[in-house]
């Protein structure tokens, strides 16, 4: 069987473009700016969102490479997945690594020095928890890159994920049948783990733990299987469409509820559930694109949203951390203005400057040479957290005692 090399124009012209799933991309960007600056308690969701989304997406393309003459290619796959993700990732962490390191307090220069190499090891959420780092202390001072726990968490079910798939395709004579047994089946397993490992003081570990969250992203996949899909497609068309009205309804009713660590229904299950409404909805959106839902999400605001959240949500953040109302004197929604803005602006720029550039009309990004230009982005920011000196650690003295 002949390996092919797609690109990705290949790829994007095999899969037909769906706005509605832009639109919820930005709904899912909105719920976290929300969050994150103090209006919306369950915002937090749209995190949930975008991993069902990015496994639903994933996973798509995926079988339809599988589908054409010869098989999935996993250097042609990463290949794709980094020049996509990391010029964004890499320039945003060296400028805020030496925004923080220059006026920063020490406290803050610490961490971020200390959570830099783990980020780039696509580990941060591992690290976060084993310095106990609850996630749900969200209003203090901050990580600038504490947010990049679900980065990880998506980077690696992209390492994981295609090796499953590649193994049913070749394996197993009913190969989607197989792919969305293992999808369904390990979105459980994960599910079981998340109960049986809750801390309900602190359930930071499961909510940012990758075998606990891997539900989320499981289900997105499932939905992208043909036999999923043929289940969805039984539904008559007013039934889907009005299906796809009441699971909004309930996603949105969720995420007003919902209020983190003081959720009690959240870990034992209630994740998993708007995991899955979250997932059909993905799948009706995709199959039924002139549906009343589909259209409201295709409202081009949304759609332009959607098209830099991943830039948006890797600005966000530092951007809140940096400019706190501390800093600027400002709080409310003037605040919260200022932080969007400033992120909005700053996620254009990424977009615009270094994502689609390098995406799609770097010939140097791709092939061999690709390779070694990666591999050189790699060793620059291994090299910026070894330079950059981090401040002493405050010491105590005791010796008057």
């Amino acid at each position: 069987m002949t390996r092919t090399q797609p690109n990705d124009v290949a790829v994007a012209a095999r899969r037909p473009h769906v706005p509605a799933l832009d639109g919820l991309r930005g709904i899912a960007i909105v719920g976290v700016l929300l969050f994150h600056t103090g209006h919306l308690p369950g915002g937090f969701l749209g995190v949930d969102l975008f991993f069902a989304l990015s496994g639903y997406l994933i996973t798509d393309l995926l079988l339809r490479e599988a589908r054409q003459p010869g098989t999935i290619s996993l250097t042609a796959f990463w290949g794709r997945r980094i020049r996509r993700l990391f010029p964004a990732l890499a320039t945003m962490l060296a400028v805020v690594a030496l925004v923080v390191w220059a006026a920063g307090v020490p406290d803050l220069v610490r961490t971020t020095l200390s959570d830099g190499p783990w980020v780039q090891l696509n580990l941060v959420n591992w690290h976060l928890l084993a310095e106990s780092a609850g996630y749900w202390d969200r209003f203090g001072t901050g990580r600038v890159f504490e947010h990049l726990w679900s980065i990880a968490v998506e980077e690696q079910f992209y390492l994981l994920w295609p090796v499953a798939v590649i193994l049913a395709v070749r394996f197993a004579k009913r190969a989607e049948h197989r792919v969305a047994a293992v999808a369904l089946g390990g979105s459980v397993v994960s599910l079981v783990l998340m109960a049986v490992l809750l801390d309900p003081a602190d359930p930071s570990r499961v909510y940012t733990g990758t075998d606990t969250r891997a539900f989320s992203l499981l289900l997105g996949a499932a939905v992208a299987t043909r036999p999923v899909g043929r289940v969805l497609q039984r539904f008559p068309g007013l039934v889907a469409d009005v299906l796809a009205v009441v699971l909004a309804v309930v996603l949105a009713a969720v995420w007003s509820l919902a209020d983190g660590a003081n959720t009690p229904w959240l870990f034992p299950g209630g994740l998993f559930a708007h995991s899955l409404c979250a997932a059909v909805l993905i799948g009706l959106c995709a199959q039924r694109r002139n549906s009343v839902v589909a259209g409201v999400l295709s409202w081009r605001p949304l759609r332009w949203l959607g098209e830099v959240s991943y830039s948006l949500y890797l600005w966000h953040w530092p951007v809140r951390v940096l400019l706190s109302p501390s800093v600027t004197g400002l709080a409310g929604w003037s605040w919260t203005a200022l932080v969007v803005a400033v992120s909005i602006a700053l996620a254009i720029a990424s977009k615009h400057l270094v994502e689609d550039p390098v995406r799609f009309r770097a010939r140097w990004a791709r092939g061999r040479r690709g390779g070694l230009v990666f591999a050189a982005a790699l060793a620059g920011l291994g090299v910026l957290w070894l330079v950059l000196p981090a401040p002493a650690p405050v010491t105590v003295d005791l010796g008057g005692l």
